[in-house]
């Protein structure tokens, strides 16, 4: 009997557990697929939380109700993977042997490797919307915030879906007028791309759409440290407030 053997029940992990139970003769492979976590989250459901579009219970599911008849779902944590001796290896002591190994433990986020980035304002004043806490804690601040400057900032590239922080940006242009209070908000969008769309066709044709909507566009800015006193990011050149 071979084993096929996925690590991660996220999205891939679960879209390959799926596809595979149904292509895979049963009589020749066993699937087992490998996550720490007990919940399935639909990261693409992040950037509806802070406004007030999806609840909660709305992205966050049990991963088992994902997970197709006849596929062994293992919740462990991996503590590393030996290629040459086909194992993956559990923190918990366990080995599983694996004929063929597909990796979809997707990407986090890493704060820290900017300096003062996961300082004292962190999911206070300063908030990511790639993880369901930060998406949640900027979802709170956002209800109770009376207005003044929402910076939307990508911190490099390349980033998981690179039009996420575009839409975030129209998003809250929406979300504050229908609060009423588009007027005591300022929007910028801030990046180190030479225009707010990844290719330079798309900037020409749809940088209108940013103007028209009052967004501020800050280009070609490359983060050195955020400034947790004074609420600034900077770069080498240029502090943005």
């Amino acid at each position: 009997m071979k084993r096929l053997v996925i690590l991660g029940a996220g999205t891939a992990g679960t879209m390959m557990a799926n596809h595979l139970s149904h292509e895979l003769d049963k009589e020749e492979w066993e699937i087992d697929i490998i996550d720490e976590r007990e919940e399935h989250y639909y990261q693409p459901g992040y950037l509806f939380l802070p406004f007030d579009i999806y609840e909660p219970q709305d992205i966050v599911e049990s991963i088992r109700e994902f997970i197709p008849k006849g596929v062994r779902l293992l919740n462990d944590k991996i503590e590393k993977v030996d290629a040459e001796k086909n194992l993956v290896l559990m923190e918990n002591g366990d080995r599983l042997h694996y004929d063929v190994l597909i990796i979809a433990t997707g990407a986090k986020i890493a704060p820290k490797e900017v300096q003062g980035m996961k300082g004292d304002e962190w999911h206070r004043s300063v908030f990511d919307f790639y993880t369901f806490e930060g998406a949640l804690m900027l979802r709170n601040k956002l209800r109770e915030w009376e207005g003044g400057k929402l910076v939307v900032h990508i911190t490099e590239m390349p980033i998981k879906c690179p039009v996420a922080p575009l839409e975030f940006s129209f998003l809250a242009d929406s979300y504050f007028k229908h609060k009423k209070m588009r007027d005591k908000v300022e929007i910028t969008y801030v990046t180190p791309l030479s225009g707010a769309f990844t290719k330079p066709k798309a900037t020409a044709a749809l940088d209108h759409l940013l103007h028209e909507k009052n967004i501020k566009v800050e280009t070609d800015f490359a983060i050195a440290e955020v400034d947790n006193e004074n609420k600034k990011i900077i770069d080498n050149i240029k502090t943005f407030l």
